[in-house]
């Protein structure tokens, strides 16, 4: 939201409206989001460690305490902001930011538990998209670095509230999960006819329906 109204108010702090095309106004709008996304993101990240560090002492087990990872280079959010700038539409510009944010988190709760063997499952929340609830319904898996990809969480993309979660034991659940549920309802969307059972045509025929 603090990108957008950037945008909005761009003509009030600077006296003219802001303009996707200029370079000038672009680099002060990457400027403001490298700003923002470190902010929010060392934020998302201490929440990430305050959050594995209890998992781990209500597993009865006594780990290092969780580090955060680094924040976005600013040559990564320009890349972000640059390629999400070419649609003019703030809101998709909004979304490249909030992802940024929400990776320093996810990144911070996956790279921790990588260390130390923590198992991993991926909680729908919200309005889930079908990709979303594939990947549900996987279940609970051990730490691999499969997870990461480029650096980074392999699974999250934009306007999603989904998340990682992590376990060291079968004592521990979190409320609401179900992946049985989830893979009946990847294998219950109907396909077309005459579709092959493939990864891709389920989660199309979930998305469908």
């Amino acid at each position: 939201d603090k990108v957008g109204k950037f945008v909005q108010y761009f003509k009030n702090i600077e006296g003219v409206a802001f303009d996707y095309g200029n370079e000038q106004h672009l680099k002060k709008l990457i400027d403001y989001a490298y700003g923002i996304s470190t902010q929010y993101g060392e934020a998302a990240a201490a929440l990430a460690c305050e959050m594995y560090d209890e998992v781990g002492l209500a597993s009865g087990l006594f780990l290092e305490p969780a580090v955060p990872v680094d924040m976005a280079a600013y040559e990564d959010v320009a890349k972000a902001i640059k390629g999400t700038a070419k649609t003019k539409n703030i809101q998709i510009v909004i979304s490249s930011v909030s992802r940024i944010v929400k990776l320093a988190g996810v990144d911070t709760t996956i790279k921790n538990g990588l260390r130390d063997g923590a198992e991993f499952a991926w909680i729908p929340h919200g309005d889930t998209c079908a990709f979303c609830i594939a990947l549900a319904s996987r279940g609970w898996q051990e730490a691999s670095p499969k997870l990461i990809r480029n650096g980074h969480a392999e699974h999250v993309h934009a306007n999603c509230d989904c998340t990682f979660a992590i376990r060291f034991n079968d004592d521990t659940s979190y409320e609401g999960y179900d992946p049985e549920k989830y893979l009946s309802m990847y294998y219950d969307a109907p396909l077309k006819e005459g579709q092959r059972a493939s990864a891709k045509n389920h989660i199309n025929a979930l998305r469908r329906q």
